[in-house]
């Protein structure tokens, strides 16, 4: 990923969480861990993630690349997971019109 991308998909993430101000100070280094983790696990996929033993194909054995891989996605998931709940708590907290609707049926029962 070069520079003007990982600007590019820093601006779009940033334009997800605009609208949630109390928790910028958290939101803003976690989508720069997102976007760097996303580089460096595009450029691991170039890499190949087993070896294989020559003489007994049946003998393969995962690469440090395939390892940190691993580390590096779970680590993602983890951000992704944290931002997304952040997001949702954000938008329980603006009731829905179908909510409303509901509520007001409910009271006038």
């Amino acid at each position: 990923m070069n520079n003007y991308q990982k600007q590019t998909r820093k601006q779009e993430l940033m334009a997800i969480f605009e609208s949630i101000d109390d928790k910028k100070g958290i939101i803003m280094p976690m989508i720069d861990d997102v976007v760097f983790l996303e580089d460096q696990l595009q450029d691991l996929r170039r890499l190949p993630f087993l070896r294989v033993n020559p003489s007994d194909p049946s003998q393969q054995k995962a690469t440090p690349a395939a390892k940190q891989y691993k580390e590096l996605l779970q680590q993602y998931n983890n951000c992704i997971k944290i931002l997304t709940g952040i997001l949702r708590k954000d938008a329980a907290e603006e009731e829905s019109p179908l909510r409303a609707f509901l509520n007001a049926r409910k009271a006038e029962l």
